[in-house]
């Protein structure tokens, strides 16, 4: 069962752009599009694929990924770049 991440489950809080609100997010790869960090709307889809992906429902896993994506370079942009550096990051911190 697909996992379903609410604001309240976050412990950052995000801004939210809401012009492009209704523009389409992160659904999966490939995705080249730039993916906006400071978007609560681009956000929240990405933190869902890839907690699915983990197969996780645990906030704390979720803080974690937070974490990661509020350290990561800037260098990475696209919504695949961020996908494969969460996703990557947070299976190297689980394994350890």
């Amino acid at each position: 069962m697909p996992i379903t991440i609410k604001v309240s489950d976050f412990k950052f809080r995000y801004p939210r752009d809401i012009a492009r609100r209704e523009e389409p997010k992160f659904s999966g790869l490939p995705d080249p599009a730039p993916f906006n960090r400071h978007d609560l709307y681009e956000i929240l889809p990405m933190m869902e694929a890839v907690m699915n992906e983990l197969g996780s429902d645990d906030g704390r896993e979720l803080n974690m990924i937070e974490d990661f994506l509020n350290d990561m370079p800037g260098f990475i942009t696209t919504r695949g770049e961020v996908y494969g550096y969460l996703l990557g990051s947070a299976r190297e911190c689980l394994r350890s």
